[in-house]
């Protein structure tokens, strides 16, 4: 069994989460490693949208030039109750450079990140590596890992599982995590574009539900629809068929790429530290993803948790009261984001009338509450321990 020098921070899951708080730590001169389980690179398309707060995050660590050129812009939400046009929610409100959502397939957002690292160096994210154990000492956190057929120990002054929902670092560590099922349920599908919004994301509240759709680059669209129940396996006639029906759409010529349905869960941890261990990302809160807001705000917390790593170990200050801080502040922050994707989850569910919902559009699209509803999309107005 193989005992590597220790490092200042170890980071388990190499998501985008956990490849955005190396990006961090780097730019701070924290060492650090990387351990994902996957032995390779996802290269299906999840989340997209990045928000104006990661972007701003991203220039930080000279991110957000190769980003924005990788994606597109979204500076307009079309808003319709059926098929029928109600109104426009611009961003140009929000304050620039960065008043728009950009829209970046995860998949690419994750070899950006790792190429990122990989430049300055290679052996930083080491993928094939499932963490098995850890035990702590008054100094460290000692990792027992499997790298292929390999078992070895990794010492680090700190721990964080960036490992998603089912995390396997926070079971590990005992921290308490509340589970909720909601009885929403979606399906989703990647397409060619054949409409004529351009750049601009549409929101149709419609009797049978919500449709969301969303630009992707290389001239690709998303749709997102409301299903009644969970289903498995959907088809593309699946999503043709509710797009037709419910805002009187053809997808029948367009090019479809992915496939896929989900449900909808919340959770939060009772803490996002304990001892040296320390959560981010899905691990420590899991939040609807209508709205897209939940990778983002796994961003949030890796630049606060860099935040805090720079002032332990640079300006040697007091460790527990500063993670104590990082924890209460981005647990209030999910609670707030929690809150914003009940909200849309809410106004897209089926109904027997639309005009209700379309009387809330109108209100929505209208000064001030427009540039109300700009912010709150955008993830403007979170305040957290370190922004």
């Amino acid at each position: 069994m193989k005992n590597n020098n220790p490092y200042q921070v170890a980071i388990v899951g190499g998501g985008p989460v956990g490849l955005f708080l190396g990006c961090c730590l780097q730019q701070a001169g924290i060492s650090f490693i990387i351990l994902e389980k996957r032995a390779k690179a996802v290269t299906h398309s999840r989340s997209i949208g990045i928000h104006p707060v990661s972007l701003e995050r991203f220039e930080e660590v000279g991110l957000a030039a190769p980003f924005i050129k990788a994606g597109i812009k979204i500076k307009k939400g079309l808003a319709f109750a059926g098929a029928d046009h109600v109104g426009t929610l611009s961003f140009d409100s929000c304050p620039p450079p960065y008043n728009f959502i950009l829209s970046v397939p995860q998949f690419k957002t994750e070899q950006l990140l790792a190429a990122h690292l990989h430049e300055k160096n290679p052996d930083i994210l080491r993928r094939n590596t499932t963490v098995t154990d850890f035990t702590e000492t008054a100094d460290n956190v000692i990792l027992k890992v499997k790298r292929g057929n390999e078992q070895q120990t990794i010492s680090a002054r700190y721990m964080v599982g960036c490992d998603g929902k089912e995390s396997t670092v926070r079971q590990m560590a005992s921290i308490p995590f509340t589970l909720k099922n909601y009885d929403d349920t979606y399906m989703m599908g990647d397409f060619s574009d054949n409409t004529q919004w351009g750049s601009n994301a549409a929101i149709f509240l419609c009797k049978k539900g919500l449709i969301e759709s969303f630009p992707l680059p290389e001239e690709k669209r998303r749709w997102v629809i409301k299903t009644p129940s969970y289903q498995a396996d959907i088809t593309r006639n699946d999503i043709e068929i509710a797009v037709e029906q419910r805002i009187n759409h053809p997808l029948e010529s367009a090019e479809n790429y992915t496939l896929s349905s989900f449900g909808v869960q919340h959770g939060m941890a009772a803490s996002m530290v304990k001892n040296r261990v320390a959560l981010a990302g899905d691990a420590a809160h899991l939040v609807s993803p209508i709205g897209g807001q939940g990778m983002n705000l796994g961003w949030l917390d890796g630049y606060a948790l860099a935040r805090c790593f720079e002032d332990i170990f640079r300006f040697q200050e007091s460790a527990e009261p500063l993670l104590q801080s990082y924890s209460k502040g981005q647990l209030k922050i999910a609670q707030k984001v929690t809150r914003r994707a009940e909200l849309n989850m809410r106004l897209g569910r089926a109904t027997s009338t639309i005009l209700g919902k379309k009387l809330i559009l109108n209100v929505m699209l209208i000064p001030p509450f427009s540039q109300l509803m700009a912010r709150a999309f955008t993830m403007r107005g979170l305040k957290g321990y370190f922004f």
